[in-house]
């Protein structure tokens, strides 16, 4: 039986609240020190993570005062039940989409031949058409078959809209009073997580799709954890420690490699999700590039919903990974591709 968070977190009286200044990238992390730079960036990083987990989960900006006696009981608790968690009850994955994404290794594939794949899924269709009469592919001639539309989105094009099929009902699927929220705040890093993603893996030499692909997936287990945090009672969630939410981070990235294996996913991105928790010099070129895409999406979505005064430079934080200006004209091009307008509407 599940204890109460009542009983864990009962205080007789919140600590008073103190605001937390803007994050900004240290001054000698920029100045690409060693030393003191490495753990000012440490430090950064480890805000911008502690904010994002609360974010995610609903909970106010707080600066807390260190772990609770009763959340190593909780976390124990909670480690068994995730350990438990099987992972064939999450949503299965379309049947058609092995054949297709096999098939979109081949680069001389038919056209006709995708069209007839992607024909086996009617859902996939109506995706495939609506994206391909957006804005972005719009042409003088309309759509006027699923092989057209097919062609015009391209391999790359095609491989985007049947991953978002793929992932996006999955992650926005947490249960619980926050699921709607949470789910859609998901999404709402997966895709920016995946473009930064597909947008440093070409400096570091990674297959685009992949590239992508890891993006996407990188927080599957994040919604397991908001529906096992969510079923609880929680007294004063504020006072949470910035330990105990990392933890639950850790939980996680184990979910979601778990959930990576079970789909069978491409044998790189399961490497990278797997090293997210190994030093920079062990991480594969593919694991580089997904642990500072996941951070400049983190950082470009708390921006937008203000979490955040403004978005961070981030540039000079990771430069044995990648040069500076790389980095910065991913940030610039997050910044171009996802307004926060678009995401000012699932606020609370």
């Amino acid at each position: 039986m599940i204890w109460s968070w009542r009983r864990l977190f009962s205080q007789p009286a919140a600590p008073e609240r103190r605001p937390r200044p803007p994050l900004r990238a240290p001054q000698a992390a920029q100045s690409g020190l060693a030393g003191d730079g490495v753990s000012s960036a440490q430090a950064l990083m480890g805000d911008l993570e502690d904010r994002f987990h609360r974010f995610m989960l609903g909970l106010p900006d707080y600066v807390d005062r260190g772990i609770d006696n009763g959340e190593p009981a909780l976390l124990r608790r909670m480690q068994i039940v995730s350990e438990r968690f099987d992972v064939r009850s999450l949503p299965r994955l379309p049947a058609v989409l092995p054949q297709l994404l096999h098939a979109l290794k081949n680069d001389n594939v038919a056209g006709a031949e995708l069209a007839r794949l992607v024909g086996r899924d009617p859902m996939l269709v109506g995706e495939v058409m609506r994206v391909s009469r957006s804005i972005y592919y719009r042409t003088l001639h309309s759509i006027q078959s699923l092989q057209h539309a097919v062609v015009l989105l391209g391999q790359d094009g095609l491989r985007r809209v049947a991953t978002q099929h793929m992932m996006k009902p999955i992650l926005q699927a947490s249960a619980g009073a926050r699921g709607l929220v949470a789910g859609q705040r998901l999404w709402d890093h997966a895709e920016r997580c995946a473009h930064a993603s597909a947008f440093l893996g070409k400096y570091a030499g990674c297959d685009p799709f992949e590239s992508y692909l890891a993006g996407i997936v990188c927080n599957t287990g994040t919604g397991a954890i908001i529906h096992l945090l969510d079923a609880e009672e929680v007294t004063m969630p504020e006072l949470l420690s910035a330990d105990f939410l990392n933890a639950c981070a850790g939980l996680s990235h184990r979910l979601t490699l778990r959930a990576a294996r079970h789909w069978e996913l491409p044998e790189n991105v399961i490497r990278a999700l797997s090293e997210q928790g190994e030093s920079d010099t062990k991480r594969s070129p593919l694991g580089k590039t997904l642990y500072v895409a996941n951070r400049l999406a983190m950082a470009q979505l708390l921006g937008d919903h203000h979490i955040l005064e403004s978005c961070p430079d981030l540039s000079q934080v990771w430069p044995d990974q990648f040069a500076p200006t790389q980095v910065a004209r991913c940030q610039q091009d997050l910044q171009h591709q996802f307004d926060h307008a678009e995401t000012s509407k699932y606020a609370i």
